[in-house]
């Protein structure tokens, strides 16, 4: 079966190339995720701190710099 100028679909995890987080990352740098901050490294007030945040539907916990988190409005 020729596939040329078809539209097809198929899973982000089967991509070969690029990586699959680029085209993640590509298609979903914007959205904005809500989450717990479990932890935080030093005193979390540091310029160059992280938190540890908690997010429902990520299986790892995600390190995000303290000065990037968005407060809810």
């Amino acid at each position: 079966m020729d596939l040329r100028d078809q539209r097809v679909q198929f899973r982000i995890r089967d991509v070969y190339h690029p990586e699959p987080a680029q085209v993640l990352f590509a298609l979903h740098s914007d959205d904005l995720l809500t989450g717990k901050v479990v932890e935080l490294s030093d005193s979390g007030m540091d310029r160059e701190a992280f938190a540890v945040v908690e997010v429902v539907g990520i299986t790892e916990l995600v390190i995000v710099p303290v000065e990037r988190i968005l407060r809810p409005s």
